[in-house]
């Protein structure tokens, strides 16, 4: 019985360890699409993300929201206006994020909807 707990403890620690290795390469050419930034956690960060390096593309609601953001941002950092309930908001969107990626191919994309992962 103790043997097979330290086992599942070992494994754990080791998994654990290997995924804290892993690093993503060129992380200053990636870009991350954040929907939300207008306040709160998409505000915060996409700000963090930038202090960092990344090139963040922010989607605000308003354009209030994506001004005091630009203010607050370095170059890296570009704002669309994006209202998620209007199919033809989601397609500009869509359409500018295209554009500013060259097309480059999303791995790992994920959403998060009242605190769920989707």
């Amino acid at each position: 019985m103790w043997l097979y707990l330290a086992v599942l403890v070992g494994l754990y620690y080791l998994l654990r360890w290997y995924r804290e290795r892993q690093v993503v390469s060129n992380l200053r050419d990636k870009y991350i699409f954040i929907t939300g930034c207008d306040s709160g956690f998409g505000n915060q960060l996409a700000r963090q993300l930038d202090l960092r390096g990344l090139r963040v593309l922010a989607a605000c609601l308003t354009e209030k929201g994506a001004e005091q953001l630009r203010d607050r941002t370095s170059d890296r950092l570009e704002t669309v206006i994006l209202d998620v309930t209007k199919t033809e908001s989601i397609a500009a969107a869509t359409q500018w994020v295209k554009e500013r990626t060259r097309d480059r191919v999303f791995y790992n994309l994920m959403g998060f909807f009242q605190n769920h992962i989707v």
